[in-house]
């Protein structure tokens, strides 16, 4: 494995949150297909390139992430169905390069939501309701932030509002020690290697 971008342990995140009020916002969005082949560190300035920016390469100055309240934003709110379409890793790694760490969202495109883990980034399921709520707060008042505390499941809504959420263990136990899968199941190489032992005929 590459450590190239070397992925940071995730404890508390305390950032603005940027608001994307849509459902179905697919991965071609995020990072259109014509720009899949570049190196990933020329993809960062693509992200939501077709939405974001006019045909003459101008910020529209009504997209979220060009309004300078949301400037520096670390964690995006959206409506449901977040990244969904086709499968690309990119989608989750341009985020991430983009300084965004996790995502908030009723329910997410599978793949995106497996590969956030892969990347050290945080999807987090709430209820639609909640989730609307939250929008509309963060729209209301630009730049207001949220806390996101993964040791004990919890999001505190620029409300103050505190809500939790699920997490599976294991997945927990990796991004809190800043390992992928392949490295945390080898952190256990000897409990595996005693177990293997022991049920060996």
């Amino acid at each position: 494995m590459s450590h190239e971008h070397r992925r940071t342990p995730f404890s508390v995140v305390t950032a603005v949150a940027a608001p994307l009020n849509q459902a179905n916002i697919d991965t071609d969005q995020i990072i259109p297909g014509r720009f899949l082949s570049l190196p990933r560190e020329d993809m960062k300035p693509h992200l939501f390139r077709d939405v974001r920016y006019y045909d003459n390469g101008a910020p529209r100055p009504d997209f979220v992430l060009n309004r300078p309240e949301y400037k520096g934003a670390e964690i995006i709110v959206a409506a449901r169905n977040f990244a969904c379409g086709s499968s690309r890793e990119m989608a989750v790694t341009v985020l991430k390069d983009n300084g965004f760490k996790a995502f908030i969202a009723p329910s997410f495109g599978d793949i995106f939501f497996n590969n956030c883990y892969q990347n050290g980034v945080l999807p987090v399921v709430l209820p639609e309701a909640r989730v609307s709520e939250i929008l509309r707060f963060l729209l209301e008042l630009p730049g207001a932030q949220i806390t996101i505390d993964l040791p004990n499941q919890t999001v505190r809504g620029p409300d103050g509002k505190i809500d939790g959420f699920a997490i599976d263990s294991f997945r927990k136990d990796c991004l809190i020690n800043g390992l992928d899968e392949i490295e945390m199941t080898l952190a256990h190489e000897k409990e595996i290697a005693a177990y293997e032992a022991r049920v060996a005929v």
